[in-house]
């Protein structure tokens, strides 16, 4: 038996873009607004990053210290709760039954959601492995860092002792940091690129403080053992080849939009970024489906898709009232 119910404001996500949509809508008296979270907690990615950082703001000129990605996390949850919002976690949307019905499972069994308006607020992912077509054999020890710092910080799991990290951008970094509070030893990064794409004091402590080598103009050509990973081959740009021994490596970076319920619902792409094509009030191409967040534009910080998150749920609001709608969606 599938449940139904009815809600004014149904929001797919329960990351920092999707909370702060749920707060602000809740907040200016949109009615029933609930929020679905595929996860066992919601707060998105944050709550598994463990760095600093997150809401770095200015006032007055100053710059003013972020926090921990958890407890970031938890001020994002907290908030659209306190707003009125329900956030339900442990509930994934299946598929679409309507133009603004969508079905999802839960262990409380089968439900049959139809709302006003729905709030896509899905994310984007790092490519795992299979993804970036690496070849080889298929071992344990093969990470993206969202699935590192998944298993490190929430599970508490021996990842290895020897890694090498895939990626030179900022998310690369994060990833160095999380395999270091492990206690594994990065014997190599390596980076397609010529050169890192992240603020230059990450690189340089990296290098120079934790004696990490970056090899630029490189890539992994393959991964090798049975079972367990046992080594990676590098193969340069100029054609040279060499292989590293290590039982763990981490793809990092490349993200791309989660847009996959998104793509079932029929919701058009934007043919540049591949992302969910929405205009300047976060409207798809469907009648009453907003997007906000990474799902759109991979990637950004969490402070900014807050902040988009904020936005949206003012064009939400005016939809609510008024029914007005756009008959396709233009790319920002």
């Amino acid at each position: 038996m599938r449940r139904a119910r009815a809600v004014d404001v149904l929001v797919v996500g329960a990351g920092p873009a999707g909370l702060a949509t749920a707060a602000a809508l809740a907040a200016a008296g949109a009615g029933r607004v609930e929020v679905l979270e595929r996860e066992r907690q919601a707060g998105g990615v944050p709550r598994h990053c463990h760095h600093g950082g997150f809401g770095d703001r200015t006032v007055a000129g100053l710059a003013l210290p972020g926090l921990s990605g958890p407890r970031y996390a938890r001020r994002c949850v907290e908030a659209a709760v306190r707003a009125g919002a329900t956030v339900r976690t442990g509930v994934t949307a299946t598929g679409w039954a309507g133009p603004r019905t969508l079905d999802t499972t839960s262990p409380r069994g089968l439900e049959r959601l139809t709302a006003r308006a729905v709030v896509l607020a899905t994310g984007a992912r790092e490519r795992p492995r299979a993804a970036r077509l690496v070849p080889g054999s298929r071992p344990a020890g093969v990470y993206t860092t969202g699935e590192l710092q998944q298993a490190v910080h929430l599970f508490g799991q021996h990842v290895g002792t020897r890694a090498v990290v895939v990626g030179a951008e900022t998310v690369s970094y994060a990833a160095l940091d999380t395999l270091r509070r492990a206690g594994v030893r990065v014997v190599a990064q390596v980076t397609p690129a010529g050169r890192p794409d992240a603020p230059a004091a990450r690189v340089a402590s990296a290098r120079l403080w934790h004696g990490i080598p970056l090899l630029t103009d490189a890539d992994v050509a393959e991964l090798m053992g049975r079972g367990r990973l046992s080594g990676v081959r590098l193969r340069h740009r100029a054609g040279l080849s060499a292989e590293v021994a290590c039982d763990t490596v981490v793809f990092t970076g490349d993200f791309v939009p989660d847009h996959d319920l998104a793509r079932r619902g029929g919701v058009p792409l934007a043919p540049g970024t591949r992302g969910l094509d929405v205009d300047a009030a976060f409207r798809t191409g469907l009648h009453g489906v907003f997007a906000v967040g990474n799902v759109a534009h991979a990637v950004e910080p969490a402070r900014v898709v807050a902040a988009e998150g904020r936005r949206a749920a003012e064009s939400v609001r005016r939809f609510l009232a008024s029914g007005a709608w756009r008959s396709a969606a233009s790319a920002r």
